[in-house]
């Protein structure tokens, strides 16, 4: 999708409000996954974002379409979490489960400095997900070659470069 087409894609989708999704529906429980996690830790639940949510599907999309899994050069000050997995056999707790399984390297501190094994990347989607500054989620999911392709999208962007992470 070109530039200007997603720049009018999203001033479109800013004009509605933040929505809570239909209980029981594949983005609610995505986002329940998450706040699941984060209210283990004490950290405030996010809200879901048609708008981040719109930009995940335009990512996903264009993943799939390019047969390449790699992280967005312009999120638009969100931060992103992608997983890939063999299509139709995960549900989004899943999804978000491999997410919350890197804690087991975590610990807290100021990042980049959060990872037992001293690579923050080993811990850096568990940290996007926890990361108390971030306020909304939105998540789409795409379909190549028999693998879903999930992105998330986060806003404010974490992983932050001398905060602190809980």
């Amino acid at each position: 999708m070109k530039p200007a087409r997603l720049f009018a894609l999203i001033a479109a989708l800013l004009a509605f409000p933040l929505a809570a999704q239909a209980p029981g529906s594949f983005q609610q429980r995505l986002l329940d996954a998450h706040n699941q996690e984060r209210a283990r830790i004490g950290v405030k639940p996010l809200v879901w974002s048609p708008v981040l949510a719109a930009q995940a599907r335009v990512w996903a999309d264009e993943l799939a379409r390019r047969g390449v899994f790699e992280h967005a050069s312009e999120r638009f000050g969100a931060g992103e979490n992608l997983w890939m997995g063999t299509s139709g056999y995960y549900q989004p707790e899943a999804m978000v489960g491999s997410f919350i399984r890197e804690k087991q390297y975590f610990r807290p501190g100021t990042f980049p400095e959060v990872s037992t094994t001293g690579k923050w990347q080993d811990v850096g989607h568990y940290t996007q997900l926890i990361w108390a500054g971030t306020s909304q989620l939105g998540c789409a999911t795409s379909m190549a070659n028999g693998r879903d392709i999930l992105v998330c999208r986060y806003y404010p962007a974490g992983n932050v470069r001398g905060q602190n992470v809980p």
